[in-house]
């Protein structure tokens, strides 16, 4: 049986004029257009295709791999808004269809948002969710602290960002410890910070055990050598040019250049920071 929304790999069976025919359930054997057929396929092979459903209803196969298969959580672009829903691309001729009743916010042509692929099960089709805390994973989370984690990013709040965790919990990494420019849709690596009693997590985009101030300095530091020694933001910047700056708070921002003045590796001037000509 042949899985909708997952790669399959599939025994081909006969040529048509439209393509090859692969074995799928009883006699409903599953077309793989023109289009999409590899080279060299021959009657016998077995090949992995996605399935899913095309613009006509009916089951088929495609070679193309879509930017997320059905159990998986994936940036997408918004290509289309109608009156059913919001359409994504996600890498296949048929866009992805996310339900008015699937949309956490109301969804807008051009712009992009984390969503969750499903199955629907009254309709048989393929959608998508941005309701992301709605597929996520209730169960006992077996993590410890300090361990390393992926992580998608999928929504800011006044707290900081929320973020998937291993495609399957969710977790919050606080603003005032995000020494990075971060935005919805950005994977990267993270670490358990702590789990809280009511069995939330708080995640670190840094190492256990690597001071923030020290990573940040440096990160500083090489932003001078690349202007000649000078940048015209220090303590009294506003806080939204310091973030557009360095994608950091502006209290992680002063501790990283205070302890670069008491180090004696850069000085104030002119508002200002200026390396020092020893460093």
């Amino acid at each position: 049986m042949a899985d909708i929304g997952k790669i399959n790999r599939l025994k081909v069976l006969r040529r048509a004029e439209q393509g090859f025919y692969l074995e799928g359930e009883g006699n409903n054997d599953i077309l793989l257009p023109n289009a999409y057929i590899p080279e060299n396929c021959e009657i016998d092979d077995e090949i992995d295709v996605f399935i899913y459903r095309d613009s006509e209803d009916r089951i088929i196969a495609t070679t193309q791999t879509p930017f997320a298969k059905v159990g998986e959580f994936a940036c997408l672009k918004v290509v289309a808004v109608t009156r059913i829903g919001a359409f994504m691309d996600w890498g296949l001729m048929k866009d992805l269809m996310v339900p008015h009743r699937e949309q956490k916010y109301k969804m807008t042509n051009g712009q992009s948002y984390v969503v969750y692929v499903y199955l629907d099960e009254d309709s048989d089709r393929i959608a998508a969710s941005s309701k992301i805390e709605k597929y996520l994973d209730k169960q006992p989370i077996q993590y410890a602290e300090g361990q390393e984690v992926e992580v998608l990013i999928y929504e800011q709040t006044d707290l900081g960002f929320k973020a998937i965790i291993n495609d399957n919990h969710s977790g919050i990494i606080y603003e005032n410890e995000v020494f990075q420019a971060l935005d919805i849709g950005d994977t990267c690596k993270a670490y358990i910070k702590k789990i809280r009693s009511d069995g939330k997590l708080d995640l670190s985009l840094q190492k256990p055990g690597v001071n923030q101030s020290d990573e940040v300095s440096e990160i500083i530091l090489q932003r001078l050598k690349e202007y000649d020694g000078f940048l015209e933001v220090n303590d009294k910047s506003q806080a939204e040019l310091i973030y557009a700056q360095f994608g950091i708070s502006k209290k992680v921002f002063k501790k990283a250049i205070g302890h670069l003045y008491k180090r004696r590796l850069i000085t104030f001037v002119n508002d200002g920071i200026k390396m020092v000509n020893e460093h």
